[in-house]
């Protein structure tokens, strides 16, 4: 891949990897899972905020830098994208299962540090009090990512459980008796204001997702 002359977004890790993944398997054909790491690879090297251990949203090829945007959403993306790998990927790959899975427990460790005391993920990782509504689909796409890695016994029940369960509450308070998922931050590329009207469907999306891992989970 050269990435020149482009911007490079966090989101493609959920987008593009997982499908390339998906069709190495389809196919039979290896180059397709080489290209999904190679991604990878490309956009841990410049997205990743090494203190933080999470991932900015945006790298500017123009400007050869990343933005340091901690985005929520941004991380539940690729938090989402690592569990649909994971989940893809053969159970016998040792070439590149052990790289997805060592990112998959950093960035799992580093989010459920994050969460606040509401039970959410805010916009805005490191500093909530900027946006200090509620986000439901970064909150979403990380309650999938721990609960489905519990259920795969890759992160330890005990300490992740009562991260999930209040993840998930969180979710929960913001379904409207109609059904309306809230709090979901429209189509964009940084943490903005949200508002409980507010809805999309990747939201409703990653909430099913976390609905169903949570169904694994209380059976």
């Amino acid at each position: 891949h050269h990435f020149h002359n482009m911007t490079m977004w966090a989101d493609d890790l959920y987008m593009s990897v997982p499908f390339l993944v998906r069709y190495s398997q389809f196919t039979g054909d290896q180059k397709y899972l080489d290209d999904a790491a190679n991604q990878f690879f490309g956009f841990k090297k410049r997205l990743f905020m090494p203190e933080e251990k999470i991932m900015s949203h945006v790298y500017d090829f123009k400007y050869d830098s990343k933005t340091n945007v901690p985005w929520g959403r941004g991380n539940g993306w690729v938090i989402g994208g690592l569990a649909e790998i994971l989940k893809t990927l053969p159970a016998e790959d040792t070439e590149y299962r052990p790289f997805y899975l060592q990112l998959f427990k950093e960035l799992s460790e580093s989010l459920a540090n994050l969460q606040n005391k509401d039970g959410f993920w805010h916009a805005s990782l490191l500093d909530p009090d900027s946006y200090p509504s509620p986000e439901t689909s970064a909150t979403g796409f990380i309650v999938y990512g721990l609960a489905y890695g519990v259920n795969q016994g890759y992160l330890p029940a005990d300490k992740y459980l009562p991260v999930i369960q209040k993840g998930w509450n969180a979710l929960v308070s913001a379904v409207e008796p109609d059904g309306k998922l809230g709090w979901v931050q429209p189509v964009g590329a940084d943490p903005r204001k949200v508002t409980r009207e507010m809805t999309e469907l990747y939201g409703t999306g990653a909430f099913l997702m976390a609905a169903c891992e949570m169904y694994k989970i209380n059976k």
